[in-house]
């Protein structure tokens, strides 16, 4: 663990900029893993159990969720794959 300074700048379109597209995905995130909600049995003790829990979460909400305003996933929507990913599929990435 630890921290360093570093100079990030650049030009954002500030049409764009807006806290709620974080927001938005933490509270989905929260919503969809009870590991991050303290007091439940699902409660993530070992950080990498829970670094673990939010990569598969993240693959599948990318990969294997159709998205109802986008009708297909963000990975399709992006153009990283051509088809939706099966649990199975996704499971066989973790071996």
């Amino acid at each position: 663990m630890g921290a360093r300074e570093a100079v990030i700048s650049g030009h954002p379109d500030h049409n764009h900029v807006s806290t709620s597209y974080a927001e938005r995905q933490n509270l989905t995130m929260r919503m969809s893993m009870r590991r991050f909600t303290r007091l439940t049995n699902a409660f993530s003790k070992k950080f990498e159990n829970h670094r673990a829990a939010v990569a598969l979460h993240f693959m599948y909400y990318n990969f294997g969720r159709i998205h109802k305003t986008l009708r297909i996933t963000p990975a399709m929507a992006a153009g990283l794959t051509d088809q939706v990913w099966t649990l199975e599929e996704i499971a066989t990435l973790a071996d």
